[in-house]
């Protein structure tokens, strides 16, 4: 009973941010880290996968759980104190397409992957309120059969072309600066900026070499996909929302 009254807690705090964001879509959030509690965390943590590999800490879901509240409660006072240090993430390379090109993933630790969820839980309260409909990737309730379906009722009825167009490496190239300068339009939360710098910094480990990238968002971290979402969202989606759909004489469609 009480992982469910403090789900239900969290649930609320959610929904009320979520209604706020909605209500005032050019408001600036200051404040939103207070919301992380033990309970949040403890939803993080039943949100958080169990089965995916340990990082370079070598912990494993399991090693975490077996001391959990304690775990927890050392990672909420880190996390407010600003002592928290984000690990950096194992590099790791998986097949690509038909295999004969891979792409890296990189694998957090369990720790920082709870952490990571914490905060996605937040953030996605304010952004999902600004994301447009047009975009369907790693969005909560979407789905890419949802992207294509979107795509056939756009296209069938009249016919027309279909652009198809790939971001190459996009993971790999995000400007940190352009991104933090993205996410202050919305959300200037100490805390919560300061946790997100960390992890954009943390470092790569690839097998004993361990790098610093100037760009980028590891592909596999939990709020790598949310991140993405916010700088495209501010670069791709308003651009032709704004910029492109009003000069057009026709119809157009983008599908994200």
């Amino acid at each position: 009973m009480a992982g469910t009254s403090s789900s239900v807690s969290v649930s609320t705090k959610r929904e009320r941010i979520a209604e706020v964001s909605k209500q005032s879509p050019t408001m600036v959030w200051t404040t939103l880290a207070h919301h992380i509690d033990i309970d949040w965390l403890r939803e993080a943590f039943q949100r958080t996968r169990r089965d995916g590999a340990p990082g370079v800490d070598g912990r494993s879901a399991s090693d975490y759980e077996a001391n959990l509240e304690e775990n927890l409660q050392s990672l909420l006072d880190r996390a407010k104190s600003g002592s928290y240090r984000a690990p950096p993430v194992w590099r790791v390379y998986i097949p690509k397409g038909d295999g004969s090109q891979t792409r890296p993933i990189g694998i957090p630790t369990f720790e920082d992957k709870v952490l990571q969820r914490a905060v996605v839980m937040l953030l996605e309260a304010v952004y999902e309120q600004d994301f447009y409909d047009l975009s369907y990737g790693f969005r909560p309730g979407r789905s890419a059969h949802q992207a294509l379906q979107a795509l056939r009722s756009n296209v069938m009825p009249t016919g027309g072309w279909v652009l198809e167009v790939d971001i190459r490496k996009f993971f790999d190239t995000v400007d940190h600066k352009h991104l933090r300068e993205i996410l202050q339009r919305r959300v200037r939360d100490g805390v919560l900026l300061r946790l997100i710098g960390k992890w954009l910094n943390a470092g790569v480990l690839e097998g004993v070499t361990l790098s610093h990238p100037e760009m980028g968002t590891p592909q596999g971290g939990v709020i790598s996909p949310l991140l993405a979402n916010i700088y495209l969202h501010a670069v791709l989606d308003e651009w032709f929302v704004h910029e492109v759909t009003p000069r057009l004489h026709g119809a157009a469609h983008l599908v994200r």
